[in-house]
């Protein structure tokens, strides 16, 4: 009889703790953010800056050449979306299109000798990059780095005696990458300031049944003042 007491009281027990555990909900753990500013929000600004680079042309056996300095201002928009983590790692996606005044003039070369007043117009009409940024957080400060795809309307002319030729223009695809630093004025009120090398890659040609390319290559600086959201 003792036994079967024991026995029933113990089942009784299990069935108490079962139903208790059942009773139990366990709630995510939130992830806990440093005190201070948090970067995490969606974000959209006004940019500003100056770019230089260098133009080239590529020919078969490099016959010809028409090396160039190219430079002059930009400026537009950009927009994006940083998360802050708990170890005040942030995470972002950014995008950009800005209005171009890049270009420059390249003198043109025959098997190394100059060709007089002959040569290519390189312009850079616009602007545009779609970037991964990866930056940490020091409360109102966030240094930065950031790279992805670049875009561009690239155009190159031919000149030959002082007189453009023919035109070639497309739209580029090519990579970039860069450094920068974020400021918090307010919680709304972003600065940012950067260096960035692109790469927009080459603008293809045929002239007279002869294959060619232009190249586009820029540093620029930019700033740039945002509103957070």
């Amino acid at each position: 009889m003792n036994k079967l007491l024991l026995t029933s009281v113990f089942l009784l027990g299990l069935s108490g703790i079962a139903a208790a555990a059942d009773a139990v909900v366990l709630e995510p753990t939130p992830e806990i953010l440093p005190a201070g500013f948090v970067w995490t929000g969606g974000y959209v600004g006004l940019q500003a800056g100056y770019g230089w680079g260098d133009g080239d042309l590529s020919s078969p056996g490099g016959l010809a050449t028409a090396p160039a300095d190219i430079d002059g201002w930009l400026g537009g928009v950009y927009a994006g979306y940083n998360h802050q983590l708990a170890n005040n790692v942030v995470l972002g996606i950014d995008a950009d299109i800005a209005w171009s005044g890049i270009d420059g003039f390249g003198q043109a070369f025959i098997f190394g000798f100059p060709v007089p007043n002959s040569g290519i117009d390189y312009d850079l009409n616009w602007t545009g990059a779609v970037r991964a940024k990866l930056g940490y957080a020091v409360d109102r400060f966030l240094p930065y780095i950031a790279g992805g795809v670049a875009f561009a309307g690239a155009n190159g002319t031919f000149v030959s005696g002082g007189t453009p030729v023919q035109e070639f223009s497309d739209t580029l695809v090519g990579w970039t990458v860069g450094v920068g630093v974020e400021y918090a004025f307010t919680d709304n009120l972003l600065a940012r300031a950067e260096y960035r090398y692109t790469d927009y890659g080459d603008l293809d040609f045929t002239l007279g049944g002869t294959d060619g390319s232009f190249g586009f290559k820029t540093s620029d600086v930019r700033v740039g003042l945002a509103y957070k959201f």
